[in-house]
């Protein structure tokens, strides 16, 4: 990065780093827990959820490239091994053992409620103090709080769907 763009950040830009890898880890488990739960997913309505979830990984994945693109210019590197991603998370990983597709939903409506409060923080850590990360936080919690209006509508209509049959 060049040294004015670095100059912007000042002296957090270790701090500002650390939160960057964090999210970064984040993406990239968010990204692998929608895609595979695409994958395996069983129920009611299961087109719609496969779709919404494969659509949620393309965007996770888009994050995770905002993000990486943000270390970079820092003068920082991300993580470099998929081990590290649980060293560094925010939001963990959870893994799509039950296929079901209400069960798909909550764990993936938990981790964008974890996802938003993530980038939330972000924003306030650098909303004075670095313009770009934050334009980049900004973007990517304007894309967590619409998937978590989306899984949330999706899990609506199942129960909605699942109450009319008994």
């Amino acid at each position: 990065m060049g040294t004015k763009g670095r100059e912007i950040v000042g002296v957090n830009t270790e701090k500002v780093l650390a939160l960057l890898n964090k999210a970064f880890a984040d993406e990239w488990l968010a990204y692998y827990q929608y895609w595979l739960g695409a994958k395996v997913a069983k129920g009611p309505m299961k087109e719609a959820v496969i779709a919404e979830l494969l659509q949620h990984a393309a965007d996770e994945l888009r994050h995770a490239d905002l993000v990486t693109t943000r270390i970079i210019q820092l003068g920082g590197t991300p993580p470099t091994s998929p081990k590290l991603w649980y060293d560094f998370t925010n939001c963990g990983y959870d893994a799509p053992e039950d296929p079901y597709v209400l069960r798909l939903l909550e764990q993936n409506i938990k981790g964008e409620q974890c996802a938003i409060s993530v980038y939330n923080s972000m924003l306030a850590e650098t909303r004075e103090l670095d313009p770009v990360t934050y334009n980049v936080a900004l973007q990517i919690l304007q894309d967590e709080v619409e998937h978590e209006e989306d899984l949330q509508a999706l899990q609506e209509d199942i129960e909605l769907m699942l109450a009319r049959r008994t």
